[in-house]
């Protein structure tokens, strides 16, 4: 989000970027390489050297920063893993459904919320995801 909130500023560098976040900058350089390795920021060298983001915020989206660090973007496996096991398991298919409910309504949220979507309006309260994305239950409410 740093860099994101400073992508006019060029490179930043870790300490900085440590600082605003608060975070150990170790822990940082594992998490900027990671990203880096999946080409969503770039390192530069030099004294004025750092990190920065490839591309603008506004085409970063929410959901390939997560698969980048956490991989999967719901708790309960990927999406493929949750369709077999509905397949396979009669006895635990509801439940197994319910898991791919959320996991698909995690995606499309993290899938369609960008960087620049979090860092120009931090004052945007969860509500107003809720109406850019309805769940299931909000949509048959509509019809």
């Amino acid at each position: 989000m740093t860099l994101a909130r400073r992508y006019q500023q060029g490179a930043i560098k870790i300490r900085d970027i440590a600082s605003e976040g608060g975070l150990p900058e170790k822990f940082l350089e594992l998490i900027l390489l990671e990203l880096k390795n999946a080409r969503i920021v770039e390192s530069v060298c030099g004294s004025k050297g750092g990190y920065r983001l490839r591309r603008p915020p506004s085409d970063i989206r929410l959901s390939e920063v997560i698969r980048v660090i956490d991989g999967s973007l719901a708790p309960f496996g990927d999406a493929d893993q949750l369709r077999s096991l509905i397949a396979r398991d009669a006895d635990h298919r509801a439940l197994y459904q319910v898991f791919l409910d959320v996991r698909d309504g995690a995606a499309r949220i993290l899938e369609n919320t960008s960087l620049a979507d979090i860092v120009n309006d931090p004052e945007v309260p969860s509500p107003t995801l809720r109406k850019r994305y309805p769940t299931k239950k909000q949509d048959r409410k509509k019809a």
